[in-house]
């Protein structure tokens, strides 16, 4: 498929077909589906961080956590989370990632955090470094499971298409039946498309991506296309080329 017109009809149907509430169940999971029953920013980020893998283990093990822990001390987290692990996270990067959240929730907001760097020029990057700063230098801990969880510091040119961490942001930033909309000073045209394996292939499968690799700049390149559909929220295409990639809509 490659008329732009044509293209933009089957994402704006989708778009309207995939915004309603019973679009993410338990049959079709998705780890929104945990971060809605709270529309709080922390837990959401939580929610977000474990998001990659299988849909339906990420789901069962958010659903695990107890997210009152971020308002308890740091021992009884260390206890309660002592069996709590997922994939590559062992059960101290589970409890290093409650305690550095805990630690910022007392003093600060994640939005506020954000904002810091999102302030500087618009990018929404900037605002992701400040928060991923933070959480290392609010509890000074390391591991591979770690940094794999939270994400490295980004450079200005980042391999990485940080789609967690733009999914975060597409969460607290849009307001429709999925997303929450929490956060009314970020632009939604500032977003970038949390770039995942699906919504990269069939972007590319739909002509809307030709670059071949999967990165920061790919997740930009995409996300400038897609403001020809809709230059004032972009984003509202993600969830629609993620259910048609991964339902196997187009063959």
């Amino acid at each position: 498929m490659s008329d732009l017109d044509e293209i933009k009809k089957l994402l704006d149907k989708e778009v309207l077909k995939r915004n309603r509430i019973d679009e993410i169940t338990l049959d079709k999971p998705d780890p929104i589906l945990v971060a809605k029953r709270y529309k709080e920013e922390f837990s959401s980020l939580i929610c977000s961080l474990f998001a990659y893998g299988n849909a339906h283990q990420i789901v069962k093990f958010l659903n695990s956590l107890d997210f009152s822990l971020l308002e308890k001390d740091e021992d009884t987290i260390k206890r309660e989370l002592s069996n709590r692990y997922y994939r590559f996270q062992k059960p101290k990067d589970v409890t290093a990632l409650f305690i550095a959240l805990k630690r910022i929730k007392e003093k600060s907001s994640l939005k506020d955090i954000f904002l810091k760097g999102y302030k500087k020029n618009g990018e929404v990057l900037e605002g992701i470094k400040e928060l991923i700063e933070s959480i290392y230098q609010i509890y000074p801990y390391s591991s591979q499971g770690y940094t794999f969880l939270i994400g490295k510091i980004p450079s200005k040119n980042p391999s990485s298409p940080y789609k967690r961490w733009n999914m975060f942001l597409r969460w607290m930033v849009r307001e429709d039946n999925i997303d929450f909309g929490l956060w009314k000073e970020v632009k939604r045209s500032d977003l970038i498309i949390p770039l995942d394996t699906h919504t990269f292939n069939i972007s590319r499968k739909l002509n809307l991506l030709d670059r071949k690799t999967y990165d920061f700049k790919a997740a930009k390149l995409l996300t400038q296309t897609l403001k020809k559909f809709d230059p004032k929220d972009p984003v509202k295409y993600d969830f629609a080329l993620y259910r048609i990639g991964q339902e196997g809509i187009l063959k």
